[in-house]
C-alpha cells in the first residue's frame, strides 16, 4: 500500500528566480537546503531555475551610419545579456553540485520585464511555490523600482518564499 501511494504522489516545481545577485543565490542555497530529501534521489521534485533577461533595446535608424553603429551596439549588447545568462545559470549549477540535494533540474530563461515575466512563468510552468531572494531595498529605491517579489507574492497563484540574505538582517 505504501508503495502505491508513493507512486501516485504528483511531481512537485520548485521555481527560483536566479539572477546575477549574492541575493538569489542565498535563495537558491536556502531553497535546496529546505526544500528537500538529502537521503535519496528526490524523482518527484524538479527544480527550475528561471532567469530573467532584461526586453532587447528598441532602436531608431536616423541615417546609415546611425543604423550601422546601433546594429554594432545591439550586438554587443545582446553578446553580453548570453554571457550573463551563461554566467548566471553556471554558478546557480555550482550551488546546485555543491548541495548534498539530487533533484531533476531545468533551466528557463525568459525576456521582459522580471515581474512579469517571472509571475507568467510560474503560471506556464504550473509552479508549486517560488523562491526568490531579497534585494533589501530600503523605501525609496523600492518605491522608484519597485519590488519584483512584493508583485509576485501579490499576483501568483501558488506559495511564494522570499529569502532576505543574512547580511540584511544587520541594524
Amino acid at each position: 500500500m505504501a508503495m502505491e501511494v508513493k507512486m501516485m504522489r504528483k511531481e512537485t516545481k520548485i521555481v527560483v528566480a536566479v539572477d546575477e545577485s549574492e541575493e538569489s543565490m542565498y535563495a537558491l542555497s536556502w531553497c535546496l537546503s529546505n526544500f528537500s530529501s538529502k537521503s535519496d534521489h528526490n524523482t518527484n521534485t524538479t527544480l527550475i531555475l528561471l532567469y530573467v533577461k532584461p526586453p532587447p533595446p528598441a532602436y531608431s535608424s536616423l541615417d546609415a551610419a546611425g543604423y550601422l553603429f546601433s546594429t554594432d551596439a545591439i550586438g554587443a549588447m545582446e553578446k553580453y545579456a548570453n554571457e550573463l545568462v551563461h554566467s548566471v545559470m553556471e554558478r546557480a549549477e555550482a550551488v546546485y553540485r555543491h548541495s548534498e540535494v539530487k533533484m531533476n533540474v531545468e533551466k528557463k530563461v525568459g525576456s521582459g520585464d522580471a515581474k512579469d515575466v517571472i509571475c507568467h512563468s510560474v503560471e506556464k510552468l504550473g509552479a508549486d511555490t517560488l523562491v526568490m531572494g531579497s534585494h533589501g531595498y530600503g523605501f525609496f529605491k523600492r518605491t522608484l523600482l519597485g519590488s519584483v517579489s512584493d508583485h509576485c507574492a501579490k499576483n501568483v497563484k501558488c506559495p511564494v518564499v522570499i529569502v532576505k540574505h543574512p547580511k540584511q538582517n544587520r541594524i
